[in-house]
């Protein structure tokens, strides 16, 4: 069984404030752990709704969440929200919560094919049930395509090194592991000893960020948000690297100067010593949140 902790789930309620009565989004619920926190707010009244693209995950929420009768769960990507609310017949909402990334089950569960370290076949959808795949963008993209991918996504400094490396590999037979990948990445990365993180970590985030879209849809997500959220309604979003964090951030100061949203923080919020000790996997998180005016 995949445990989750919610990652600051305290400063969430703190941002979205929930009330009973209210209609309230978590557009990545995956396990349902912030979920949870924010039903124990409604008192059991109002209205959550649970989006998740990936349907596994949605299935482990249905269970964790049975026991609330005010719980309607969808599968959905971001750029789908919209469509999601006016399928339940909601025209507005009270607050929506947005927690990126890859999630717990998706990493542990190395069938999955997120993990540098599994044996398993390369895949990293989030959705399985869409084509494209990891092991396809590193067998069928043109190298120069992989380069602008891994120096983009991934910020990777090694990028033409490794895009090079995967072309030259493939040559000979198809890359289709994760652990083939990783040991290619590896031998053409220096930094050694004096790397904070495994050299594969760059660019497994980049083939997951072009697999699943995941910048184009937190765009889309934030509009769709804002669009839909009732005035004082709010908007959380915690993000875990900086090219999510940078999203966010542009988002919100955009619809601040354009007069339909107040932002809450002014800088990112950050865990704690305590939640890091009980889950160091937070560290690299960051909330924002803003209000729509």
């Amino acid at each position: 069984m995949v445990v989750h902790l919610p990652v600051l789930s305290r400063e969430v309620n703190g941002i979205l404030r929930p009330a009973r009565g209210g209609i309230y989004v978590d557009a990545t619920v995956g396990l349902g752990g912030h979920a949870s926190h924010i039903l124990g707010e409604m008192g059991g009244r109002g209205l959550l709704i649970g989006i998740d693209r990936d349907e596994e995950a949605l299935k482990v929420a249905q269970a964790a969440l049975q026991a609330h009768g005010n719980v309607k769960l969808r599968h959905a990507r971001f750029s789908e929200l919209e469509a999601v609310l006016d399928g339940l017949g909601v025209e507005k909402i009270d607050g929506v919560l947005f927690d990126l990334g890859v999630s717990m089950l998706q990493l542990k569960k190395a069938e999955r094919g997120f993990s540098f370290m599994s044996e398993e076949l390369l895949d990293m959808r989030m959705d399985k049930t869409q084509r494209l795949s990891a092991r396809e963008v590193v067998g069928r993209y043109p190298e120069k395509e992989l380069e602008r991918i891994l120096r983009e996504y991934g910020e990777e400094r090694f990028a033409r090194r490794i895009a090079r490396a995967i072309a030259v590999a493939r040559q000979k037979r198809p890359v289709r592991t994760c652990r083939e990948l990783a040991d290619i990445v590896k031998k053409v990365s220096h930094g050694g000893g004096r790397e904070r993180i495994h050299p594969a970590t760059r660019t497994f985030q980049a083939l997951r960020i072009e697999v699943n879209d995941e910048l184009g849809e937190l765009r889309t997500g934030i509009g769709s948000s804002l669009n839909r959220l009732s005035p004082g309604g709010r908007l959380a979003v915690i993000s875990y690297h900086s090219l999510e964090d940078r999203i966010v951030k542009h988002s919100l100061k955009d619809a601040e100067r354009a007069g339909a949203a107040v932002i809450l923080t002014k800088k990112p919020l950050r865990p704690g010593p305590e939640e890091l000790r009980e889950n160091p996997s937070a560290r690299s998180a960051k909330l924002r949140g803003a209000e729509k005016a």
